[in-house]
């Protein structure tokens, strides 16, 4: 079998990043193979799911064992792809504009002040193409709306990145079909500048990870354009509490095991009710969030074990009662 440079069954620790907390996190065989097709394919990987089944946290492990910069932006119904490449403050010009007239400034000064590309700041997707001019930029802009994306220690930009589009479910069918010919020219315009951002020559092009939660359909032809993989819990009660218990093992290697045994039960239970009433059911995420919590609320496996069922129903139970 070829080899891929994911390690595979391996923990991989992954350091607090921004609002990322600290965790761990595990490739199987069919995320490492996935993760190296899209490298080699030049293609963005579309990671399909319902939540808590890890599609976000695949695209921070691999920057981490890639030791590549991670971009991440979580698109919403509003956002346009033109907001993944570049923004201008409109407003704050304006607001710079009105400023400028109470202020004796010369002219000069005025003019100086108000340049379209002081008010120009680099997206996502600029980042991912090209850092150094996406940094120039933001140098150049008097107050960008997003901080510089937080290198690992000892990067180059020479190593590249992983893009994490999250959620691109929740956008209109217009992105999807413009981020493609985007990625698929390898650039976009800029305004103000004179002339396009293209992907950097010297740098790995950016592995694209796009996630969605299935809550709208995504166009035919942007699947096509993606190699896809699909995540899902193991469907079997006996697998699932396996499944859950190593990862609770993984995470919280000083919780008991009977602890451990005992909440993934609780979550079977409640993952069963939720489905017969038509609800989104209690999933990894839950599972580790009532460890977190009776762990740390608890010094004894006995009184952990207590606490479970009380706090089941604010961990696992979301939905209102039918």
């Amino acid at each position: 079998m070829t080899a891929v440079p994911y390690p595979i069954d391996q923990p991989i620790p992954l350091p607090k990043l921004g609002s990322w907390p600290e965790t761990v996190h595990v490739f199987d065989r069919a995320r490492a193979y996935a993760l190296a097709a899209a490298e080699a394919a030049r293609r963005p990987l579309l990671v399909r799911g319902e939540p808590g089944t890890g599609k976000s946290q695949l695209a921070r492990a691999a920057a981490v064992v890639r030791q590549r910069l991670f971009v991440s932006v979580v698109v919403n119904a509003r956002i346009e792809c033109q907001d993944l490449q570049w923004h201008f403050d409109a407003v704050g010009r304006l607001g710079e504009a009105q400023m400028l007239a109470q202020a004796q400034l010369s002219p000069q000064e005025s003019v100086a002040r108000l340049a379209q590309q002081r008010f120009l700041s680099p997206g996502p997707l600029w980042w991912a193409f090209d850092w150094a001019s996406a940094h120039e930029q933001w140098e150049i802009c008097g107050s960008p709306p997003e901080p510089v994306p937080l290198r690992p220690e000892g990067w180059q930009p020479q190593a590249g990145c992983v893009l994490l589009i999250d959620e691109m479910d929740k956008a209109e069918a217009d992105l999807p079909n413009s981020l493609l010919e985007t990625l698929g020219n390898g650039d976009f315009p800029v305004p103000y500048r004179g002339g396009a951002v293209r992907q950097s020559t010297v740098c790995p092009a950016p592995l694209v990870i796009i996630t969605t939660n299935e809550e709208r359909e995504l166009p035919a032809a942007f699947l096509r354009r993606c190699l896809v993989l699909q995540l899902a819990l193991p469907q079997e009660d006996a697998a699932l509490s396996d499944f859950l218990c190593q990862r609770g093992a993984m995470h919280f290697p000083a919780c008991a095991a009977e602890v451990r045994q005992q909440a993934a039960s609780l979550l079977l239970e409640d993952r069963h009710t939720a489905q017969e009433q038509g609800l989104p059911p209690p999933d990894q995420a839950e599972y580790l969030d009532l460890l977190r919590a009776v762990c740390a609320m608890a010094p004894s496996a006995a009184e952990q074990v207590d606490l479970l069922d009380t706090l089941r129903q604010f961990v696992l139970q979301k939905s209102p009662p039918q």
